[in-house]
């Protein structure tokens, strides 16, 4: 079988494999559908979170279906179509990451990882569910948005625009703030109801005039940038709910901090979406909503190396997956 391996840090193939042996409690699961995410990156240059070794198969972000059981599997079948999640063995480790994952045409993964996706949810929609769970978390950490809530996101990556299209299908009028052009427009295509570039002036005072001086109900941070976080204190209105999806570990700026007390802000840190899988797929399956425009580029599993080089041209692409 095909399969993209990371041999060494900043090495890439794709190479022949066989196909693996599964053991009693494991399942054989044909891939189809591989997101390529910006922590693939940091895998790719040995920059990793968690401790991992090489070689190693990348992809956390997929769908695909189930071709064989093992003997002690009763919650799976042949043939049911499935998406996996990343954080696995009581969070020892990750699928993808210190457990080889989805890059390839098959791949051994543990029944109690995996969920059914419904026939509503397309093999490229289901390798959006690990990423829009992330979404669909951050909306829960914010108590819930309806049409009541005025909804900043800062950050019009993968991430944000996801915060974007879940924030907008719960019903909240949302303002996405992000400078690169391209994806300010995608964000108002999905449902974004205004878009502002913090790099046109002055990002209070354009939040000040577009709210009314009220601020926003709701904050969601995804752009990862100390100073984006940071942003998020002065534009978040009297009770406001911050929640903090960017992943920034050792970087520091300056924070109004008073904020918090003096607006009576609810600040929350999210790290990936454990245990609201189930639900998220319910969502997905049952709201419509459709993460697809965000795919800007597709490519076989044998062009794996391209794939990932298009990946890296972020002012082309946004999300790209790789088929299997």
């Amino acid at each position: 079988m095909k399969a993209l391996v990371f041999e060494e840090p900043r090495r890439a193939t794709v190479s022949e494999l066989d196909v693996p042996a599964i053991a009693a409690d494991e399942v054989l699961v044909r891939s189809r559908n591989v997101g390529i995410c910006h922590s693939d990156f940091e895998l790719y240059e040995g920059r990793y979170i968690i401790p991992v070794s090489y070689p190693i198969i990348p992809g956390h972000e997929w769908s695909g279906e189930i071709a064989e059981v093992g003997s002690a599997v009763t919650t799976l079948r042949s043939g049911d179509r499935v998406v996996g999640e990343c954080v696995v063995n009581n969070g020892d480790d990750h699928f993808g990451f210190s457990i080889s994952g989805a890059d390839a045409e098959y791949f051994v993964a543990k029944a109690s990882w995996l969920h059914r996706i419904p026939e509503e949810l397309s093999f490229a929609q289901g390798a959006f569910v690990e990423p829009f769970s992330v979404a669909y978390s951050a909306a829960v950490a914010a108590g819930g948005i309806d049409a009541s809530d005025e909804v900043a996101v800062i950050g019009g990556g993968p991430i944000g625009l996801l915060c974007t299209l879940a924030a907008a299908t719960m019903g909240g009028s949302v303002t996405l703030i992000e400078p690169q052009a391209h994806r300010r427009t995608l964000g108002l295509e999905i449902g974004a109801r205004q878009a502002i570039d913090p790099t046109d002036g002055s990002l209070f005072e354009q939040v000040d005039e577009l709210t009314r001086g009220r601020g926003f109900d709701v904050v969601i941070e995804a752009a990862g940038v100390p100073a984006a976080m940071a942003s998020a204190f002065p534009i978040a209105g009297p009770g406001a709910r911050i929640v903090l999806v960017g992943i920034d570990v050792g970087g520091s700026t300056p924070v109004e901090i008073g904020l918090v007390q003096s607006k009576a802000l609810r600040v929350r840190g999210i790290i990936g979406s454990a245990g609201l899988w189930p639900r998220t797929i319910r969502f997905m399956a049952t709201s419509g909503v459709d993460p697809t425009p965000l795919l800007t580029a597709t490519f076989p599993l044998a062009e794996g190396t391209a794939a990932l080089d298009a990946a890296r041209d972020t002012s082309r692409n946004v999300k790209v997956q790789i088929e299997c």
